[in-house]
């Protein structure tokens, strides 16, 4: 009787590490099969490149097309590696949907400047429209739809380089940039950016990482737990541009200093909720440091957990309000449906060329543009 429980118990455990090791198989899938399927392209005479990091415990891919993040793979409570951001299995993909953002930087403005144009000294410079009247993360020729140049690559980490032209979408100044992902000691997904000009300019640049802590295909993101250090809000028109108003959220749906799922207030009879369609809203930032966490987001169905650190004063946080399953489908055929990820841009305030008593997102020549964001990945069961 011992001999036969201890065989079923061996066949149960042999059973469970099959299907975990299975799990980790299909999700890696996508990382090994990228290359070799839909990134063998030429975008304005540049090969398309894909390169893979990883530092033992989490693993990513990035491509120059967009310095865009193609996924990355976080391991569950379980132990199970999930790929948590949205994206596609090709360039082609990619470049067909690039208005959707997925996983690239986003500049020579990151968000939103209203009518399209600002004031710079005694000049006025019209940028593209791409969003109504608005220019919208640099215009329909902003970096999330150029070549970047790899600069260097190791194990855990790759910098690209991308330089804008003068008047490029708009823009006054020739912008050479930098940025650098690295794969921390310390579990984190670390971005770093920086530019300088030879005429002064306005910079804001970001990563528009869609995120599902369950796995990017989950249906919805409504269940994930939500804090962001914020005592106030950036208010927005019609138009979804900032009145230069700050809102307190304090008795608000928009009060995420205390943990609460997503899908708790998102509908709320408030006017900042129906103008959004859901919460695509700058958050200001409480930092008594330079870097500091911002924001923790938890998956109760995963157990993972991630912290924003970041040295920008605001958080653009965007619930997947425009989302359809409608759209292409995403990696792996997945197609992600209404509020099926989140996005949490760190950044400097939309609109802030027009709006004077925000933050100054003006680099002038001899400066440097310098900003760090990392994402921590823990989990609890």
């Amino acid at each position: 009787m011992k001999k036969i429980f201890i065989a079923v118990l061996s066949l149960v455990f042999v059973s469970c590490q099959n299907r975990q090791e299975k799990n980790v198989a299909k999700d890696q899938i996508s990382i090994d099969s990228l290359g070799e399927t839909g990134f063998n392209l030429e975008i304005d005479a540049k090969a398309v490149k894909l390169v893979k990091i990883e530092n033992g415990k989490l693993s990513a891919t990035i491509t120059n097309y967009g310095a865009r993040l193609v996924t990355l793979f976080v391991p569950d409570a379980q132990g199970i590696a999930k790929d948590i951001i949205l994206g596609y299995d090709s360039i082609k993909e990619f470049k067909s949907n690039s208005a959707n953002f997925y996983g690239a930087i986003v500049g020579r403005y990151g968000n939103r400047i209203g009518s399209a144009r600002f004031n710079l000294g005694d000049e006025t410079y019209e940028l593209e429209k791409n969003d109504g009247e608005n220019s919208l993360h640099g215009g329909q020729n902003g970096f999330y739809n150029k070549m970047w140049d790899i600069k260097n690559q190791t194990d855990t980490s790759v910098t690209l380089t991308y330089t804008s032209a003068d008047l490029e979408a708009g823009y006054p100044g020739n912008l050479d940039v930098e940025v650098t992902y690295t794969l921390t000691s310390t579990n984190g997904l670390e971005i770093k950016y920086s530019g300088q000009t030879d005429k002064e300019t306005v910079v804001n640049l970001t990563n528009h990482a869609y995120f599902n802590l369950n796995g990017a295909g989950d249906s919805t993101i409504l269940d994930h737990e939500l804090q962001i250090a914020a005592n106030q809000f950036t208010e927005v028109n019609s138009n979804l541009i900032p009145t230069g108003n700050q809102i307190d959220v304090a008795g608000t749906a928009f009060d995420f200093r205390d943990f609460k799922p997503i899908g708790l207030d998102i509908a709320r009879d408030e006017e900042q909720l129906e103008i959004g369609k859901g919460y695509d809203h700058n958050f200001v930032l409480d930092k008594e440091t330079e870097f500091a966490k911002i924001a923790k987001l938890y998956a109760p169905k995963t157990g993972i957990i991630m912290e924003v650190w970041t040295t920008e004063p605001g958080l653009q946080f965007y619930s997947g309000n425009f989302m359809s399953d409608q759209d292409a489908a995403g990696k792996g055929g997945n197609r992600y449906g209404y509020r099926s990820a989140l996005c949490l841009e760190t950044q400097h305030f939309p609109d802030s060329p027009n709006q004077p008593n925000f933050p100054s997102t003006v680099l002038k020549p001899g400066d440097t543009y310098n900003s760090k964001t990392t994402y921590y990945f823990s989990t609890k069961k």
